[in-house]
């Protein structure tokens, strides 16, 4: 497993330190401006954020004891 580690590490370093050496030298493109486009297009409306209460419409169901499963299922049934 070790040598797995080490060989991985040296991979990765070698890789680091490499350099272009090809027979063609190449120059880099510049990056294009962006921010003058995103200026134009970035057009999105923002509303302001209102405080809304998680809780507004909860009202509290507690257990009000045991009663018996029948007359419950009765009163739950889709008939009444």
């Amino acid at each position: 497993m070790r040598i797995q580690i080490v060989m991985g590490a040296s991979v990765l370093a070698l890789g680091a330190c490499a350099q272009d050496l090809g027979p063609v030298p190449y120059t880099r493109t510049p990056l294009p401006v962006v921010t003058a486009q995103q200026a134009v297009t970035n057009t999105a409306v923002v509303s302001p954020v209102r405080y809304q209460d998680p809780l507004a419409g909860y009202t509290y169901r507690g257990p009000t004891g045991p009663r018996d499963w029948r007359t419950v299922n009765e009163e739950q049934s889709e008939g009444n």
